[in-house]
């Protein structure tokens, strides 16, 4: 690794969002300029300048310098920027006082830059204006990614950008809009801020307020979750709960395929396998939902709260509008198999990915069919084009390392918690696909207070693994990495 590119990188980064954090000091500033949130922001972003700049002059290099970084100085840098921001950003939580302990305030920063929406906050209306919309913003700067975004905006690191951004997008491979990878960036992060005005827009035209649309807008566009009250979603009315449902849905969707549409390229999008997949799940999930809860009686508006609640758990958003862990055990199992699946490749949604999950189902048919057939060959198609191999092998790579880590979490869960299994295993996946509630005692009208200091950095891990595509952080535990 080339710790003088990875640490300038690193600082570079910091000292963006060190920027981009005025803007919940702005807030924190108008509520009350002599509250205690104010001077957690300025010492804050102050350290944050002072220790990023005092980086940036000791680790200097030439701009043709960075044509030597590989793809494990990439998923270093991502992996590790990850992990600054989680403590950086968590320091306004602390020094403001809304959290007792710098885990709890690790914990739930990382929730918000991962879009997982776990939250240790038992009175989030209590909360000042500040602190709120300051991990809310996080939703936002990770949902599309905060390196993308700084390699839209700030391209001064180099021409070999593309390690970082394919550290950091989600989804099986990396798509280029444009052949320039700044480009690609850039016109993602448009369409992503589009999204953010309209939805904005929409939720204020239903009655709320600029400073909750903009933290239920990013919660949503980021498929993150967190939300302004205590009751979620459930706290509005229909008209803001189906415009909540219609872009967790389109935040679900590969963002270039939302940017080919704009371009006009409707026929890219219904061609598009994995789209078809994804809506398909979402309206056979909500019939079989809204049948059997109505069926129950368990709710008055079935197809309203289970439209809600399966989009929010494919999407791995995670807003509730209905307690799902009471409804009957059918859908219970079906819920956490969502949580496996996860929303469309280049979405913000989390999870192991629609792609995957349905490539790993035709890999194994593959399998049986060779063993039936042993001297035919049989390709693996996607979008009616055959993948090869390596890309097969990546397939199952990642699947077996996701459910290892799956197991893995589940497991220490349910050591350093001593709970069921019920909210050991949900809390494992829930983090690793970053969707937050789960079932048990981390169910939909639960939060994570209770859980352990170890628990937390338990948690932590699978959230950070699960949002970087395991390998970015992953890497960061590999001896090699750290030799040049």
């Amino acid at each position: 690794m080339h710790k003088r590119f990875v640490i300038n990188i690193i600082s570079r980064i910091v000292l963006f969002v060190c920027a981009l954090m005025l803007i919940p000091l702005a807030w924190a500033v108008v509520d009350d300029v002599h509250h205690q949130e104010v001077e957690a922001f300025i010492i804050t972003i102050i350290f944050g300048a002072i220790v990023s700049s005092l980086c940036l002059f000791f680790f200097r290099f030439q701009k043709s310098d960075f044509k030597k970084i590989n793809s494990k100085d990439g998923l270093a840098i991502v992996g590790l920027s990850w992990v600054i921001l989680s403590a950086f950003g968590a320091l306004p939580v602390y020094l403001s006082g809304e959290v007792l302990s710098f885990t709890d305030a690790f914990f739930e920063t990382a929730s918000g830059f991962t879009t997982t929406g776990a939250t240790i906050m038992t009175d989030i209306e209590a909360l000042s204006p500040g602190i709120m919309f300051w991990r809310s913003l996080t939703h936002w700067l990770g949902g599309m990614g905060i390196i993308v975004l700084y390699i839209a905006l700030l391209p001064a690191i180099g021409a070999n950008t593309f390690q970082l951004y394919k550290a950091e997008a989600p989804g099986l491979d990396v798509e280029r809009i444009e052949p320039r990878i700044r480009e690609t960036a850039k016109k993602l992060w448009f369409v992503y801020f589009g999204f953010t005005i309209v939805q904005t827009v929409l939720l204020m035209f239903g009655g709320m307020s600029l400073f909750d649309a903009l933290c239920h807008t990013f919660g949503t566009i980021a498929t993150g979750g967190f939300s302004t009250k205590n009751l979620s979603v459930a706290y509005y009315n229909d008209y803001i709960q189906w415009v909540i449902i219609v872009f967790m849905y389109l935040a679900g969707i590969n963002f270039i395929l939302h940017f080919q549409l704009i371009r006009g390229n409707v026929k890219a999008i219904f061609r598009n396998e994995e789209f078809r997949y994804y809506t398909a799940i979402i309206l056979v999930m909500t019939a079989i939902s809204a049948f059997l809860i109505s069926m129950t009686g368990m709710s008055e508006k079935p197809i309203q709260d289970a439209a809600f609640q399966v989009v929010s758990v494919l999407t791995s958003t995670g807003f509730i509008t209905a307690d799902f862990d009471l409804w009957p055990n059918a859908l219970r199992f079906l819920f956490v198999l969502m949580m496996f699946v996860g929303a469309c490749g280049g979405s913000t949604g989390g999870g192991m990915k629609i792609v995957r999950f349905f490539l790993a189902i035709k890999i194994s048919i593959r399998s049986i069919l060779q063993t039936v057939f042993p001297n035919a060959v049989f390709s693996i198609k996607f979008n009616d084009k055959p993948l090869s191999e390596k890309v097969v092998t990546a397939v199952l790579a990642y699947f077996t390392i996701y459910m290892f880590l799956f197991l893995f979490g589940a497991a220490l869960f349910t050591l350093t918690e001593s709970c069921d299994l019920i909210t050991s295993m949900t809390a494992s996946v829930s983090a690793l696909s970053n969707i937050g509630p789960g079932l048990g005692r981390i169910g939909p009208v639960q939060n994570y207070a209770w859980v352990s200091v170890p628990g937390k950095w338990l948690l932590t891990f699978l959230m950070l693994a699960g949002r970087l595509e395991l390998y970015s952080i992953l890497i960061l535990f590999v001896p090699a990495t750290w030799k040049k």
